[in-house]
């Protein structure tokens, strides 16, 4: 039997140190902690996906919270299952005692577990959700605010018009355009399209 932990945190600017701290006290070795620094949206990490591979019958696995292990309620319950089931290990929840399948492994202590994790999964489901709505709240609240959002814009330079004219005949080389104007490609064909569109309303 091998000891494993998996800790994940929701962006790479995030500190894992507290449920690293945990997995230490609990006697797992550093080789066997997998880390993940993405959402909890969906399974689809490559820690934890290297550590399914690793696990064996009767090896545990520590988690700090279930929401660690995910924040989707139907993906959380089936990973449950298939982790438990069908690779046969034992996971202990560390914030919640009474997620650790090594004790009471009955009727009654089954039944026990699996309500215990159908709340906590909708819990985390749930606080997921309205980490959603609060975001969109704050963007359209910021919105409203007139705060612009997203990339910085690029304004064109008081030469822009000019220089499209003489590019336009014909005076001006492109590349010279993009030099007096000091933007790309991409936003200098963006900015032409608005001169043109404002124009032809003008």
């Amino acid at each position: 039997m091998k000891t494993f932990g998996y800790i994940r945190v929701s962006s790479a600017d995030q500190c894992e140190d507290r449920q690293t701290i945990s997995m230490q006290e609990k006697g797992v070795p550093k080789e066997n902690i997998y880390i993940d620094k993405q959402s909890g949206k969906d399974f689809e990490r490559t820690s934890y996906k290297n550590l399914i591979k690793k696990l064996r019958p009767n090896d545990l696995l520590y988690i700090k919270s279930i929401d660690r292990l995910g924040r989707n309620y139907d993906e959380i319950q089936n990973q449950w299952r298939f982790l438990t089931r069908e690779k046969g290990i034992d996971i202990v929840v560390i914030d919640i005692p009474l997620l650790d399948t090594r004790i009471s492994k009955d009727l009654i202590g089954t039944l026990i577990a699996d309500l215990v994790l159908q709340i906590l999964s909708y819990v985390a489901h749930s606080e997921r959700d309205n980490i959603r709505q609060r975001q969109a709240e704050g963007i359209r609240a910021a919105r409203l605010r007139g705060v612009h959002l997203g990339r910085p814009v690029i304004k064109p330079s008081e030469n822009f018009v000019k220089v499209v004219k003489q590019w336009e005949r014909g005076k001006l080389p492109f590349f010279n355009a993009l030099e007096q104007t000091g933007l790309t490609a991409s936003t200098f064909y963006r900015r032409l399209r608005e001169y043109r569109l404002t124009k032809g309303k003008s």
